[in-house]
């Protein structure tokens, strides 16, 4: 199954703003929301950052179609594992098979100003892989103790919880967490912009890997990956909005060690337009914007979810229900 997706912006808007929204990608046509979980914004001035536990649980009531989840959470620092796995049991109770819990290893920005020291990756790493799995142990099991490298529970009930466990995706851009998204997670989340051959040669075969090591087909996950996009008919338009987005085409060697959003904001806001546009499909030609995200369906992604960077959210979501969805349907059938 091929399924588009409407990613809900919490780092640029406001809680109810962002409901909004949500509401209106399920009217018109979308299969899923998405949206992360930060502590912080990217940007200091005109950013958000609401909670996406509770923000979920509002879409939820607001909605009954669609797929939702986060793209994504970490379930291991500022949360313990089996405070996501109650949580999201919850979520799965109140909209029973419309949700994913989406994770990630995490963003020093949204854990070290609460005094939490930043590993390295190798131990982020084993962190999440731990963390996953017991999370999956107490969906499973009635009454769990154990004892991990990071994590202890004893003697652990999730006492609501549906009886078909909510799907599991990993995100990851590295092979080595994209491995282990295919031998123990449902989905793989990865996001665009990044080069053909990062999909081709690296993550997708390592995600094939993944799942033959545990007795798998790859066509067992969900392939995920956010689509940034900037659609409108005017082409200088689509491209300056992205610059709100500035931070995504920064480097790793930018901004590695930056855990302040104004810090972060002053970084971004120095990025020519020529920059900020980098990670996106920017485009007024909507045969010409179809073709170029269809080539992500021609990889093997089956599941796409659309980041628009620009401040009116409503405009973007009737344009695309108008103007692309019909075309990729059309292509992916």
């Amino acid at each position: 199954m091929i399924r588009f997706g409407y990613k809900a912006s919490a780092e640029q808007f406001a809680p109810a703003e962002l409901l909004k929204y949500g509401v209106l990608a399920e009217e018109l046509g979308f299969d899923s929301v998405f949206t992360s979980d930060h502590l912080q914004p990217w940007r200091h001035d005109d950013g958000h950052a609401p909670a996406a536990l509770p923000w979920l649980g509002a879409l939820a009531a607001r909605t009954e179609r669609v797929l939702i989840g986060t793209s994504v959470l970490t379930p291991t620092f500022r949360y313990h594992p089996a405070v996501v796995a109650q949580a999201f049991a919850t979520l799965g109770l109140l909209a029973p098979g419309r949700v994913v819990l989406g994770v990630g290893s995490g963003e020093s920005l949204n854990e070290v100003p609460l005094g939490i020291p930043w590993p390295d990756g190798k131990e982020r790493f084993a962190r999440l892989k731990e963390a996953v799995l017991l999370i999956q142990k107490l969906w499973r099991e009635d009454r769990v103790t154990s004892e991990g490298q990071f994590y202890k529970v004893e003697n652990a009930t999730i006492y609501d919880k549906p009886e078909t466990p909510v799907p599991i995706y990993i995100g990851a851009s590295g092979p080595a967490a994209t491995r282990l998204a295919g031998r123990i997670s449902d989905g793989f989340i990865t996001t665009s912009g990044k080069g053909a051959e990062l999909y081709t040669e690296t993550l997708l075969p390592a995600v094939r890997e993944g799942a033959e090591k545990a007795g798998r087909q790859i066509d067992d996950l969900d392939l995920l990956i956010e689509v940034k996009v900037s659609f409108d008919d005017d082409l200088q338009q689509a491209r300056e909005n992205t610059r709100y987005w500035g931070a995504l085409a920064l480097t790793p060697d930018e901004k590695t060690g930056v855990e302040d959003p104004i810090e972060m904001q002053r970084l971004s806001d120095a990025l020519p337009v020529e920059r900020t546009e980098t990670r996106w499909i920017c485009s007024s030609d909507p045969e010409e914007h179809a073709t170029r995200i269809a080539e992500y369906l021609d990889m093997g992604f089956k599941h796409l979810v659309f980041h628009a960077p620009g401040p009116d959210q409503e405009r973007f979501l009737r344009l695309y229900s108008e103007q692309i969805l019909p075309r990729l349907r059309e292509r992916s059938a």
